[in-house]
């Protein structure tokens, strides 16, 4: 696993302030989309689950509760130590790194939500991931990967905003730069000034259709919104990809 910290993401999310900055987020949508994505899928009780990027572990535990073996995974050792809270007998965390092998266990079914893809430097990286997932699947064994629409939030980018946790005012300012969705996040608190950042590369649906290609993926839908309807880049929220591991790999 890295262990380096000079990485954005592993100073921000195992920061208390990137749960405070993101305590708004809903959960009920959350539960809905898992929901529909079980459905969607036509998930049989007995099949495995791998939360690859899992925070704290809402979609797990979520997965859990509707009866499915689930097993979590986050560079987070924050993140981890809370979501290990809710563990049992078909429910366990632990850290790990989403570029590299998860061990020997094979799962039905990979899911990356909640933009948790494309945080690194390079391709190649992007590569490696879905390379790791691959050998994570059995065979016939399924990715869904939900994004953001990276063409719709780079066309609707808003440069500066300031939001407001209790008795810390965030100033979020957001550009573009080489295909690089960059935040840059200030703030006060504790008598110091505070700067974190996340970077997130600005995936296309293309890049991602080339890069389930090179990793010996089959493409299966592609759905715009959390409802899994249809896909629109000038319109859609999400881009969230189904594929697939074929059965004879």
């Amino acid at each position: 696993m890295l262990s380096d910290k000079s990485c954005w993401f592993e100073n921000w999310f195992d920061s208390e302030y990137y749960h405070l900055l993101y305590n708004n987020r809903d959960f009920s949508e959350a539960e809905l989309f898992i929901r529909n994505l079980v459905s969607f899928l036509n998930l049989r009780p007995e099949e495995t689950i791998l939360d690859l990027a899992c925070g704290k572990g809402r979609h797990s535990i979520f997965l859990n509760s509707l009866g499915y073996s689930v097993v979590g995974v986050d560079l987070s050792e924050n993140s981890i130590r809370q979501a290990s809270a809710f563990e049992n007998d078909r429910l366990h965390f632990k850290t790990g790194d989403m570029r590299e092998s998860q061990g020997n266990e094979e799962f039905d079914l990979v899911v990356n939500l909640f933009t948790s893809f494309g945080y690194f430097e390079s391709e190649e990286e992007n590569i490696r991931t879905l390379q790791a997932i691959h050998k994570a699947l059995k065979p016939g064994g399924r990715l869904v990967i939900d994004f953001m629409n990276s063409a719709r939030m780079v066309r609707n980018l808003v440069p500066q905003a300031t939001i407001n946790r209790g008795t810390v005012s965030f100033d979020i300012r957001k550009s573009v730069e080489n295909q690089i969705i960059r935040k840059e996040i200030h703030f006060e608190d504790k008598g110091r000034s505070w700067f974190f950042e996340e970077r997130v590369q600005a995936i296309t649906k293309d890049d991602f259709l080339r890069y389930f290609e090179m990793t010996g993926f089959e493409f299966v839908h592609l759905s715009g919104n959390y409802a899994l309807g249809q896909y629109d880049e000038n319109q859609s929220d999400r881009m969230i990809f189904i594929a697939r591991k074929p059965e004879n790999t």
